[in-house]
């Protein structure tokens, strides 16, 4: 097991589609690993595998009550509405507003290949559409609700329109 480096926001990689995952081979079991490892060493809540540099749809969460590995994650169902902070382990001590969905049902594979389903409410729900959201290279800041980012700890603000067109070569 390894840490990895968590690629920056304006990479060009947080912007293409995983491709799904065909096999449960020693390789993506080495990823799930490696991926914990990152994420809990990062001190963040998820992390999904192209955010490490590999397009595959591969994600690791812990909300606080254990670690979630997702594999092929589909979303089945989304009810409700939140609004609130959001962060990524790729904008580094950065946050905005986004509107998510409250509750969220996904469909996924474990370690093992097995098929299962996951309900999400709250803190879950916006982290499981959170890290799907990047395996379809989308970020936070595409569906923030203010014009403006905010570092957690110096205040400085950044404009959501400077930050798109950083991470998106369309804008």
């Amino acid at each position: 097991m390894a840490k990895r480096t968590i690629l920056p926001f304006g990479d060009p990689i947080l912007r293409k589609q995983a491709k799904p995952v065909s096999e449960i081979s020693p390789k993506i079991i080495k990823l799930l690993d490696d991926m914990a490892d990152t994420l809990y060493a990062a001190d963040g809540a998820g992390l999904a595998a192209p955010q490490i540099g590999i397009l595959r749809r591969v994600v690791v969460m812990d909300c606080g009550d254990g670690l979630i590995e997702l594999i092929n994650p589909e979303i089945l169902e989304l009810r409700g509405e939140q609004t609130g902070p959001e962060a990524c382990l790729s904008f580094p001590g950065y946050s905005g507003i986004v509107k998510r969905a409250m509750y969220v049902k996904i469909k996924s594979w474990n370690r093992s290949g097995e098929s299962f389903v996951l309900e999400g409410e709250g803190c879950l729900a916006r982290c499981i559409q959170h890290e799907i959201d990047h395996l379809d290279g989308i970020l936070f800041v595409d569906r923030m609700e203010e014009p403006t980012l905010y570092h957690d700890q110096t205040h400085q603000a950044i404009s959501r329109l400077d930050v798109l067109r950083l991470t998106h070569p369309r804008i």
